[in-house]
């Protein structure tokens, strides 16, 4: 096994949303890093805009996910939101198998930048809604910090990033630091207006989205790139994290390369996992040891549980009333490759400082475009409506590692457990019957509405021909299967208490106090925002304590809780 000579002040795993901000946040504050991507590195080569074609009419997308499948995507070709300019940024699911007592869709990348390359920039903030929401209705535990506590992070993350969007005042869904505004369709204002006007408790806002990343490799590491204090290494899969037995802390990493399979050995002060939830508690537990049996920073039993992802249900239509596409000016940059983004957004609704629901607990939120697709002309607009529930956080639904299966470099794969209650079905239901209300009241033409449960009805794409229809029944249930809305959260969740949580309030771990966990697995709770920016904005926040706590030592001499 081939050792790297250097030792580093800080090591993260995973360059997506949470590696890319780490890279940058400890660089700039002068800690040499060293970051290790399971994946490849990319290339201008991955972003050649594709010719110009015609406008086609909104179909199932049955073409492009068999070609997707034959390409060894056969998890990947289910995701409900299907592109083709999206699949080469998704794994070969040969190579990267999971497993799941129930069904679940698990979407992810594996190159520079993570799952960055497929989601649509959309960037929201969480708020005291979520963060303190067992306070307010008793399912579950508090987060160990407030929305005052992160506040400064979003408008650091924000800036940086460049995000569009505009001030709304409404208390579950905290304004930001805009760069410039952004834009609703005629048809967008229109939805809008007649939402609120029948439900005055649905506020409809313009997405808020971050401006395109021209420089493809993310910004986070452009910016750390800049110091000179970066060190990157693509190919290289993260085996385990190491700990020095004489001290009980981490001391570094095994990783494999991904093209020639050899092991290679790295030291670091301080190790900042950043990989995914479902990832780094994967790692974590293949990371056991003799001190650490029950895997890395274990000692609360706690590792894997509470895992979560929000309960996804889908709306597709079109709009009569405007057909065609409508392409409003777009203040951010145009991106040669990717088209311009934009939509609505309605924050959770239900649940929210008081009960108006006793049907289920918490409540959902709405993502969605109205007249933004290119289509023929003469077709009516297309009508995407999303809806993310919060599913409550359960001890049962977890993560754990197989006993026998691993993946194409000897890695034990992960093995997802997670269960739906009569609270999540019931919040689906509601999902369901709520899309294809707003959609009727605007006058859309509902191709089809539908969660992890399945349809609503057997009335689906009327232009389209018997066969696909029937296919398209078949596959849309695990297209929305629970992973669906690839928000998945938990497993290593922060808290006050050493016993109930594996990190403290700073992502650092109780029991190997140089090691953080950045990403979506340190999750609480889960919200009907997406975590990304959340996500973003933990992570500036735990490298600035990391920055402090390393400058004098305290990070990397003192000897780790139960060691």
């Amino acid at each position: 096994m081939a050792s790297l000579d250097k030792r580093y002040d800080a090591l993260v795993i995973g360059s997506g949303a949470a590696g890319s901000i780490a890279v940058k946040e400890l660089t700039e504050r002068g800690l040499e890093v060293l970051l290790l991507e399971a994946g490849r590195d990319i290339s201008e080569a991955d972003f050649v805009p594709q010719p110009a074609t015609a406008p086609k009419a909104m179909s199932i997308s049955l073409g492009g996910r068999l070609r997707s499948g034959l390409k060894g995507q056969y998890v990947q070709a289910r995701r409900a939101m299907f592109k083709d300019q999206t699949s080469p940024f998704l794994v070969n699911d040969f190579k990267h198998p999971y497993a799941s007592d129930s069904e679940f869709l698990w979407i992810r990348g594996r190159q520079l930048g993570g799952r960055l390359h497929a989601y649509g920039r959309v960037l929201l903030r969480s708020s005291d809604h979520e963060f303190k929401a067992a306070s307010r209705d008793g399912h579950g535990e508090d987060w160990p910090i407030s929305y005052a506590d992160i506040a400064p992070y979003y408008d650091q993350v924000e800036e940086f990033l460049g995000l569009y969007g505009t001030d709304e005042g409404i208390d579950n869904l905290p304004d930001g630091k805009y760069r410039g505004p952004s834009v609703m369709t005629k048809a967008e204002k229109e939805f809008k207006s007649t939402v609120e006007s029948r439900w005055p408790d649905r506020h409809v806002t313009p997405w808020r989205y971050a401006a395109p990343n021209l420089h493809r490799v993310p910004l986070g590491i452009v910016a750390a790139r800049e110091t000179g204090r970066l060190t990157t290494r693509t190919d290289a899969i993260v085996e385990k994290i190491t700990v020095n037995s004489k001290t009980g802390l981490a001391d570094g990493a095994i990783f494999i390369d991904q093209n020639t399979k050899a092991r290679h050995r790295v030291y670091a002060d301080v190790v900042v996992s950043c990989a995914s939830a479902i990832e780094s508690v994967r790692l974590l537990f293949n990371s056991a040891s003799d001190a650490h049996p029950d895997g890395l920073a274990n000692s609360s039993g706690l590792l894997g549980h509470y895992f979560m992802d929000q309960t996804p249900s889908l709306l597709f239509g079109d709009d009569p009333n405007h057909p065609g596409a409508e392409s409003p000016e777009d203040p951010a940059p145009a991106d040669p490759y990717y088209p311009p983004i934009g939509g609505v957004y309605i924050p959770h609704f239900e649940n929210v400082d008081r009960t108006t629901t006793k049907d289920f607990a918490r409540g959902w939120s709405v993502q969605g475009t109205i007249g933004r697709m290119p289509v023929p002309a003469g077709s009516g607009g297309v009508v995407g409506l999303m809806g993310f529930g919060e599913m409550l956080p359960y001890y049962n639904n977890r993560i754990t590692v197989h006993s026998r299966r691993t993946d194409a470099w000897g890695i034990p794969i992960p093995r997802i457990h997670l269960s739906l209650t009569d609270n999540e079905r019931a919040m689906m239901r509601a999902q369901v019957r709520g899309l294809r209300e707003m959609a009727e009241a605007s006058g859309y033409r509902v191709n089809f509405a539908a969660s992890a449960l399945g349809l609503d009805s057997k009335k689906i794409w009327p232009d389209a021909d018997p066969i696909s229809r029937a296919i398209f029944r078949i596959g849309i249930k695990r297209s929305l299967a629970m992973g669906a809305a690839i928000h998945e959260c938990g497993g290593a969740r922060m808290g006050n208490d050493p016993a109930k949580s594996i990190l403290n309030e700073h992502n650092q771990a109780w029991d190997v106090p140089n090691l953080f966990v950045t990403d979506a697995s340190a999750y609480v709770s889960n919200g009907g925002v997406g975590p990304t920016l959340t996500i973003m904005a933990l992570t500036a926040r735990a490298c600035e304590y990391i920055a402090q706590q390393h400058a004098d030592g305290s990070l990397h001499k003192e000897t780790a809780r139960n060691s």
